[in-house]
């Protein structure tokens, strides 16, 4: 996730420095402003990354949840009382 994050501010940052400018202030300011973006990706990364994880553990425990009740009411139906 972090490369494709990465490689894609790195292709929005060359194609950005390859379209011509007539005002090579703005130019400078866009450079600039690509570059803090690019400095800011992994920690974006990170943070979409970790969100992620907090969701995988969470579904994880409804599964468990959902599988103890299915077997709670197998056990009924079947009579088990163990």
């Amino acid at each position: 996730m972090k490369k494709l994050l990465f490689s894609s501010a790195m292709v929005l940052a060359l194609g950005l420095s390859l379209t011509s400018c007539r005002d090579t202030d703005k130019k400078e300011d866009s450079v600039i402003i690509i570059e803090k973006e690019v400095d800011k990706a992994p920690e974006k990364a990170d943070g979409a990354l970790e969100k992620a994880g907090r969701a995988i553990d969470n579904a994880a425990k409804e599964v468990k949840e959902a599988g103890k009740a299915v077997d709670s009411a197998a056990k009924e139906v079947v009579g088990d009382d163990n």
